[in-house]
Parts: structure tokens; C-alpha cells; sequence
């Protein structure tokens, strides 16, 4: 299942909001209840956010103005900053299964997930003067990967930097250090080292607890 479980479609959300937060009052209810570790605030907000949406979703089922419109358009977007965060600290696997998650349409967990292999190389990667005092990176996974590749359980791209009037030849002398999640990565540079030369090199970053790759290569440009 996406991790882009919530529907777009107005008519598809509004089924799908209205059957999570029943489903939620149902798990909460009883004595005692099946789910006892969401708050009743928390139910609240959800329940509210919902009529709120119904609301303002109901005035456009007929002939609208532009004012209907955006209301509509304003009040999913504040139900979906009460769902999003709700999901992710009351809906979790566990004490929520995969079925309850399945049954509401959202991303199941895996209870007991494939260690990440960590990749035996570093990324392969180039540098490109993108404005005054501005370096971008621009990285991939081998050097006939595409632009942005990144190995399976990659999250991001750690970013080793440093400006040094002589050439660099260890990595572990680059003294800045920023996380890349998007390609073409941009590292900004003071106005006094502007024609100096930088140095990079950079690591697959796994996450937290499974660490980084080996070093890439070292590579260098002038700032422009």
C-alpha cells in the first residue's frame, strides 16, 4: 500500500475519513474498550475535523460559488493535518494490528522487517556551480545510475564538505557535514570563499541505528 494512503478525489476522502474515524469510536467504545490508548481529545479533534469537512464538503454538491470551493479545499486540507498525526501516534503497529490498519486503508507495518543491507560503496556523484556562492550536488547510485538513485533502504545522501587552499586527499579532514534528500543538493558558502576551492565526498546514510556506506570519492570546484 502507498504510503500516500489518503484519497484525493473529494468523494473517495470523504467515504474513507468518515469510515476511520467510525472505526476509531467503535475500537474506543465498550467496557472495556479494545483500544484504551487514545485520548479522548484526540478522538475529539478527529471526530470534529471530520464534521468540520462534511460541512463545507456538503455546500458543493449543488451549484457552488468560488467561496463554497475553497472552503471545501481549506477544510480537507485542516482535516488532513488532524489525520496525518493522528495516524502516526495513535494507529501504530503495534498495539493497532495490520488488519485494523488494512481495514482502515493505511500502510500496513511489517512486524518483523529485513535487516537493510548497507551498501559496499559510496555514492557516485558531481558537482555544479548553481549561483553565486553556491555548490550543488548531484548524486546517483553507480556511476550509470540515474540522477537522484539512491540502493534499497537508502534515506539520504550525507554530504562532506570542507574549503582548503591545498588538495584533499582523506576524507575524514572535511570538517562540514549537511543531510541530502533530494538531488541536487545545494551547499552555500560565504561571501569570503568565493573562488576558493571546495572539497566533497559523501556516504549512503541508512538511518540511526544501520549507519552509513564507505567513502565516495573525493571531488572539488571552485566556488563560484
Amino acid at each position: 500500500m502507498s504510503k500516500n494512503y489518503i484519497p484525493r478525489k473529494d468523494a473517495y476522502f470523504d467515504d474513507w475519513f468518515k469510515f476511520l474515524s467510525q472505526y476509531v469510536t467503535l475500537k474506543c467504545s465498550g467496557s472495556p474498550p479494545e483500544w484504551d490508548h487514545i485520548p479522548q481529545a484526540a478522538r475529539t479533534r478527529l471526530t470534529t475535523a471530520y464534521a468540520d469537512w462534511f460541512t463545507a464538503y456538503s455546500k458543493t454538491f449543488g451549484p457552488r460559488t468560488e467561496v463554497d470551493t475553497l472552503a471545501k479545499n481549506e477544510a480537507k486540507t485542516a482535516a488532513i493535518a488532524v489525520i496525518r498525526p493522528f495516524v502516526n501516534q495513535y494507529l501504530r503497529f503495534p498495539p493497532v494490528t495490520n488488519e485494523d490498519r488494512l481495514a482502515m486503508g493505511i500502510p500496513t507495518r511489517d512486524p518483523n522487517p529485513s535487516p537493510v543491507k548497507i551498501p559496499d560503496r559510496g555514492p557516485s556523484f558531481s558537482i555544479v556551480q548553481m549561483g553565486p556562492g553556491m555548490l550543488g550536488i548531484i548524486y546517483r547510485d553507480g556511476e550509470k545510475g540515474r540522477k537522484g538513485s539512491k540502493p534499497k533502504g537508502v534515506v539520504a545522501v550525507r554530504v562532506y564538505y570542507g574549503v582548503f587552499d591545498e588538495p584533499v586527499t582523506d576524507q575524514e579532514r572535511l570538517p562540514g557535514s549537511q543531510k541530502a534528500t533530494k538531488c541536487g543538493h545545494i551547499t552555500r558558502f560565504r561571501e569570503s570563499d568565493r573562488g576558493k576551492r571546495a572539497y566533497f565526498a559523501c556516504k549512503w546514510e541508512i538511518g540511526k541505528e544501520d549507519g552509513e556506506s564507505p567513502w565516495s570519492e573525493i571531488q572539488s570546484e571552485i566556488i563560484p
